[in-house]
């Protein structure tokens, strides 16, 4: 569970052998840290209200419209990629990312090459510049050699 923009999240371990577990908070320690506004946010999403107090059926309500139309909208980026010729894209889950997989024509990749830079990040400048939409290269994220990704935010 996260909050979106806040830098906040957590990770339950459950039944792990201490020795990963101590290898697991090395790990995570080296990364950055949260934060004070989303270790406070995080404090609220790991103990929100209860049934029986005030604000929990407001809560309730406010939480099930938020994740519906999150669901909604996810659902739409999904459709909509995935009717455009040349990408394809997974369904969205767990997050507001869609990383869609690019069919790069190789006369694309060869131009990249010939300034030096990856294909998806020449898609991503070409897509700004033609179109004014930013979307993030899928490289900077780990993608398979040879592949190429992007990752969209929708809000």
């Amino acid at each position: 569970m996260g909050e979106c923009g806040l830098r906040g999240g957590y990770v339950e371990v459950l039944n792990v052998d201490p020795k990963v577990f101590s290898h697991l908070q090395k790990m995570t320690s080296a990364k950055l840290c949260s934060t004070v506004l989303g270790q406070c946010a995080m404090d609220c999403v790991v103990k929100p209200p209860q049934p029986g107090e005030p604000s929990y059926d407001q809560w309730l309500e406010e939480k099930t419209a938020i994740l519906d139309s999150l669901k909604d909208r996810a659902r739409a980026v999904y459709k909509a990629y995935n009717s455009i010729d040349g990408i394809k894209c997974n369904p969205v889950q767990g997050s507001m990312y869609a990383f869609p997989r690019i069919e790069m024509p190789q006369k694309a990749i060869d131009k990249a090459k010939s300034l030096n830079q990856e294909a998806d990040f020449f898609y991503a400048m070409e897509l700004l510049e033609n179109s004014g939409i930013c979307v993030v290269p899928g490289s900077g994220f780990g993608q398979k050699p040879g592949t190429y990704h992007f990752r969209f935010i929708y809000f």
